[in-house]
Protein backbone atom coordinates (compact mmCIF):
# COMPACT_ATOMS: atom_id res chain seq x y z
CA UNK A 1 0.00 0.00 0.00
CA UNK A 2 1.04 3.56 -0.71
CA UNK A 3 -0.66 6.43 1.04
CA UNK A 4 -0.66 9.79 -0.73
CA UNK A 5 -1.61 13.17 0.70
CA UNK A 6 -1.75 16.31 -1.42
CA UNK A 7 -1.40 19.84 -0.13
CA UNK A 8 -0.80 23.34 -1.41
CA UNK A 9 -4.05 24.07 -3.18
CA UNK A 10 -5.90 27.33 -2.77
CA UNK A 11 -7.31 30.40 -4.46
CA UNK A 12 -5.10 32.37 -6.83
CA UNK A 13 -5.64 35.06 -9.44
CA UNK A 14 -5.13 34.35 -13.11
CA UNK A 15 -1.47 34.62 -13.99
CA UNK A 16 -0.39 33.56 -10.54
CA UNK A 17 1.43 30.47 -9.31
CA UNK A 18 0.89 27.63 -6.88
CA UNK A 19 3.03 24.69 -5.85
CA UNK A 20 1.30 21.46 -4.97
CA UNK A 21 2.96 18.82 -2.84
CA UNK A 22 2.20 15.14 -2.51
CA UNK A 23 3.61 13.27 0.46
CA UNK A 24 3.92 9.50 0.19
CA UNK A 25 4.18 6.82 2.84
CA UNK A 26 4.09 3.06 2.86
CA UNK A 27 6.02 1.14 0.26
CA UNK A 28 9.27 2.31 -1.29
CA UNK A 29 8.44 5.59 -2.99
CA UNK A 30 11.19 5.30 -5.58
CA UNK A 31 9.57 2.14 -6.96
CA UNK A 32 6.72 4.22 -8.38
CA UNK A 33 6.36 6.68 -11.18
CA UNK A 34 4.06 9.48 -10.10
CA UNK A 35 1.29 11.21 -11.95
CA UNK A 36 -0.83 14.31 -11.50
CA UNK A 37 -4.46 14.47 -12.58
CA UNK A 38 -7.23 17.00 -12.19
CA UNK A 39 -10.99 16.99 -12.23
CA UNK A 40 -13.12 20.06 -12.81
CA UNK A 41 -16.81 20.13 -11.82
CA UNK A 42 -18.89 18.13 -14.26
CA UNK A 43 -15.85 16.89 -16.17
CA UNK A 44 -13.88 13.68 -16.27
CA UNK A 45 -10.59 13.36 -14.45
CA UNK A 46 -7.76 14.18 -16.82
CA UNK A 47 -4.03 13.66 -16.99
CA UNK A 48 -1.84 16.65 -16.15
CA UNK A 49 1.71 15.32 -15.88
CA UNK A 50 3.90 12.47 -14.73
CA UNK A 51 7.46 11.87 -13.57
CA UNK A 52 9.59 8.75 -13.71
CA UNK A 53 10.89 6.85 -10.70
CA UNK A 54 14.25 8.57 -10.72
CA UNK A 55 12.84 11.95 -11.71
CA UNK A 56 14.76 12.16 -14.97
CA UNK A 57 11.82 11.90 -17.34
CA UNK A 58 8.57 13.83 -17.37
CA UNK A 59 5.56 14.20 -19.63
CA UNK A 60 2.74 16.69 -19.67
CA UNK A 61 -0.66 17.28 -21.15
CA UNK A 62 -0.59 19.79 -23.98
CA UNK A 63 -2.85 22.10 -21.99
CA UNK A 64 -0.22 22.64 -19.29
CA UNK A 65 3.03 22.17 -21.19
CA UNK A 66 5.37 25.09 -20.60
CA UNK A 67 3.41 26.27 -17.55
CA UNK A 68 3.48 23.31 -15.15
CA UNK A 69 6.52 21.38 -13.92
CA UNK A 70 6.60 18.25 -11.84
CA UNK A 71 9.56 17.18 -9.74
CA UNK A 72 10.24 14.72 -6.95
CA UNK A 73 12.49 14.18 -3.97
CA UNK A 74 12.82 10.47 -3.28
CA UNK A 75 14.75 11.07 -0.07
CA UNK A 76 11.73 12.96 1.27
CA UNK A 77 9.10 10.73 -0.34
CA UNK A 78 7.52 13.70 -2.07
CA UNK A 79 6.44 14.84 -5.49
CA UNK A 80 5.63 18.38 -6.51
CA UNK A 81 3.67 20.23 -9.16
CA UNK A 82 4.76 23.80 -9.81
CA UNK A 83 1.98 25.64 -11.62
CA UNK A 84 2.74 28.98 -13.25
CA UNK A 85 0.72 31.33 -15.42
CA UNK A 86 -2.46 29.85 -14.04
CA UNK A 87 -5.70 30.26 -15.98
CA UNK A 88 -9.32 30.04 -14.82
CA UNK A 89 -9.63 26.81 -16.80
CA UNK A 90 -7.02 25.25 -14.51
CA UNK A 91 -9.58 25.32 -11.71
CA UNK A 92 -10.07 21.75 -10.50
CA UNK A 93 -9.34 19.27 -7.77
CA UNK A 94 -5.78 18.05 -8.30
CA UNK A 95 -4.74 14.50 -7.45
CA UNK A 96 -1.43 12.73 -7.28
CA UNK A 97 -1.23 9.05 -8.07
CA UNK A 98 1.34 6.25 -8.09
CA UNK A 99 1.99 3.67 -10.77
CA UNK A 100 4.43 0.84 -11.36
CA UNK A 101 4.13 1.54 -15.08
CA UNK A 102 6.11 3.97 -17.19
CA UNK A 103 4.53 7.39 -17.58
CA UNK A 104 0.97 6.44 -18.41
CA UNK A 105 -1.72 9.02 -19.07
CA UNK A 106 -4.67 6.76 -18.37
CA UNK A 107 -6.23 6.67 -14.91
CA UNK A 108 -6.51 2.89 -14.82
CA UNK A 109 -2.72 2.50 -14.85
CA UNK A 110 -2.43 4.14 -11.44
CA UNK A 111 -2.90 2.00 -8.36
CA UNK A 112 -2.83 4.53 -5.56
CA UNK A 113 -4.47 7.94 -5.30
CA UNK A 114 -4.50 10.85 -2.90
CA UNK A 115 -7.64 12.58 -1.71
CA UNK A 116 -7.09 15.66 -3.86
CA UNK A 117 -6.53 19.35 -3.24
CA UNK A 118 -8.67 22.16 -4.63
CA UNK A 119 -7.14 24.76 -6.92
CA UNK A 120 -9.28 27.74 -7.85
CA UNK A 121 -8.09 30.36 -10.31
CA UNK A 122 -10.07 33.58 -10.43
CA UNK A 123 -10.24 35.78 -13.52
Amino acid sequence: QVQLVESGGGLVQAGGSLRLSCAASGRTFSNYAMGWFRQAPGKVREFVGAISRGGTTTRYADSVKGRFTTSRNNAENAVYLQMNSLKPEDTAVYYCAATTGGLPTNLSAYSYWGQGTQVTVSS
